[in-house]
């Protein structure tokens, strides 16, 4: 990282407060989200100008980049650490991140799953039964793409780019977007797609339509929530689980696994986020070695 205390910032934590290997590179992981947030908002001072207004700006980002509430407080115990280091270094007079407050519980998001809870549900999934070859496709799909529930039952065949291993998505806004997609949730879709094939009773206004339901029409975002809950509830799962919860997981595990944060951005369709227009400005491959090397499912 290359910011100007960041070596310092290491001996303190390691000499001072004693942490492990492990718990200093996740403190200097955290510095580093604040740094990319700064120059993806083109905030031009340095780490130790920095004020709590600017503090409470980054905390609000990762809000809406749905990163989990514990994910977000500890981020905010870091950046506590770093500027109490940098008063007692009398490199600032004041600590700005005195007054910055951690997520309150009541304003939480989602549920995130964890690695394990992922394999529990996918476990769960009855693959005897016909819906069952869909319905691993789907969950596949919302963990490894992190789309919202109306992107996912919208989801056409037609956008669909498996050969190169990326789909196409309507967001909000009618937004487009492409996202790559992993090796895994690739095998489950063509499984799916083989099995659709055999399907005889497709609606005419639906022949496009990803994922359908057994009368040959488009599922409904009811079928989705239905779908996720009764996985989750097979799964010994006692929080609650929709849909929106593995864009929460897929978001906060690439991040948690060090992605960086305008990548995620642009992968969740964020606002100030890319359309196929802008497509040229962007490292297509660079989307896709995120999603492979920092997705839990390619690892």
């Amino acid at each position: 990282m290359q910011l100007p205390q960041a070596k310092s910032f290491e001996a303190f934590l390691r000499l001072e407060k004693g942490l492990s290997i492990a718990s200093v590179e996740a403190y200097l992981q955290d510095l580093k989200k604040l740094h990319q947030y700064m120059e993806i908002h083109e905030i031009n001072k340095s780490l130790s100008q920095l004020d709590l207004r600017d503090l409470q700006l980054f905390i609000t980002y990762l809000n809406e980049l749905e990163l989990s509430i514990n994910s977000q407080a500890r981020i905010i115990s870091s950046l506590k650490s770093f500027f109490r280091f940098l008063t007692i270094e009398d490199i600032i007079k004041n600590d700005p991140s005195l007054l910055l407050s951690a997520p309150k519980s009541a304003r939480s998001l989602p549920t995130v799953l964890t690695h394990q809870e992922i394999e529990q549900i996918i476990a769960a999934i009855d693959h005897s039964k016909k819906e069952g070859i869909r319905n691993r496709a789907i969950i596949e799909i919302l963990y490894a793409c992190g789309l919202r529930v109306s992107e996912l039952t919208n989801l056409k065949i037609s956008n669909t780019f498996l050969d190169v291993g990326y789909i196409k998505v309507i967001g909000k806004g009618n937004k487009e977007r492409i996202i790559p997609i992993g090796e895994e949730a690739i095998k489950h879709l063509k499984f799916y797609l083989q099995d659709r094939m055999h399907l005889t009773n497709i609606k005419p206004e639906s022949e496009d339509i990803l994922f359908l339901n057994r009368r040959g029409g488009q599922l409904t975002r009811n079928m989705i929530f239905i779908i996720t809950k009764d996985l989750s509830k097979k799964a010994g799962i006692k929080r609650k689980v929709s849909p929106h919860t593995f864009r929460h997981t897929f978001a906060t595990h690439l991040i948690e696994g060090g992605a960086n944060l305008r990548i995620v951005q642009d992968l969740l369709g964020h606002k100030s986020i890319i359309t196929t227009e802008i497509y040229t400005h962007l490292d297509m491959n660079y989307l896709k070695e995120t999603i492979r090397m920092f997705h839990p499912r390619n690892r």
